[in-house]
């Protein structure tokens, strides 16, 4: 048996009891950091509420490699991520691997940040289109700094549609985790190079360590939200269509938006 866990936003805590009983059951327990992390907590901490020895798997060892998969044909296997589990495109992959291998497999689920922004921020879920990742700039073979349109363009499409935009950021084992502020100049760097202003009269809401104690949730016009201090990592962008009246008054007694967006309201 192969079972997926969703380890929840933050911290070894958020997992839940049925998440606990399936690692209590469990032969083996692995965990992969590299789609999301769990900030407020280490594997150490992890291994001591769970009281088990938690294996961390590299990209390789998930995505081309994944011989641990074996073991699931005759033992209980624990498989650990960070937000909600099969979110990421790679865990249904693995989830299909250990199927035509005849491994029986199970979900548990856990809070997702798909979700977790609406609260934070009161924009409603069914008006987001399609999410979208910002990746960090590269170095092409003739030395030129490449940054990806496909953000920008995402985001304009949706906009025209009148639906919000969940922007998640680059997690890089080199780079490191990209901010809201990176993030916005990059999306500005692509509006300058179109000759277009649509974006930084717009506003976004940033959100950092979405399911602490202390999350930062900040919505400002784009030119001067991409100077917030939002702290430590995780970072997650929204960029909201234009809003429902209801949208509009939490953005701004939650995020701190200019009382400006009250005015430019949908009724």
């Amino acid at each position: 048996m192969l079972t997926f866990i969703g380890l929840g936003l933050f911290d070894e805590k958020d997992i839940s009891l049925k998440g606990l009983e399936a690692i209590a059951q469990a032969n083996r327990v692995y965990v992969e950091f590299y789609t999301s992390r769990l900030m407020g907590t280490t594997v150490e901490k992890m291994e001591e509420l769970y009281n088990k020895k938690i294996t961390v798997l590299t990209r390789e060892e998930v995505e081309q490699y994944p011989d641990w998969l074996g073991y699931a044909m005759d033992e209980n296997v624990v498989f650990l991520t960070g937000g909600d589990t099969m979110v990421s495109t790679t865990h249904v992959d693995l989830r299909l691997r250990a199927m035509e291998m005849g491994i029986s497999t199970k979900l548990v689920h856990g809070s997702s940040i798909s979700s977790a922004v609406c609260g934070l921020t009161g924009l409603q879920n069914y008006r987001f289109g399609k999410a979208v990742t910002v990746p960090h700039p590269y170095t092409s073979s003739r030395g030129k700094t490449v940054i990806s349109e496909t953000p920008y363009d995402t985001i304009l499409q949706n906009l025209d549609h009148g639906l919000h935009t969940l922007v998640f950021l680059d997690i890089d084992k080199e780079k490191g985790y990209m901010t809201v502020n990176q993030a916005l100049d990059l999306l500005l760097r692509v509006e300058e190079n179109k000759d277009t202003k649509i974006l930084q009269d717009r506003i976004a809401v940033g959100i950092a360590r979405a399911g602490s104690d202390s999350p930062s949730v900040a919505a400002d016009y784009i030119k001067s939200l991409k100077n917030f201090d939002f702290g430590g990592p995780l970072h997650i962008l929204i960029v909201p269509a234009d809003t429902h009246f209801v949208e509009a008054e939490a953005l701004v007694q939650l995020a701190h938006a200019p009382k400006a967006l009250l005015e430019t309201q949908q009724q």
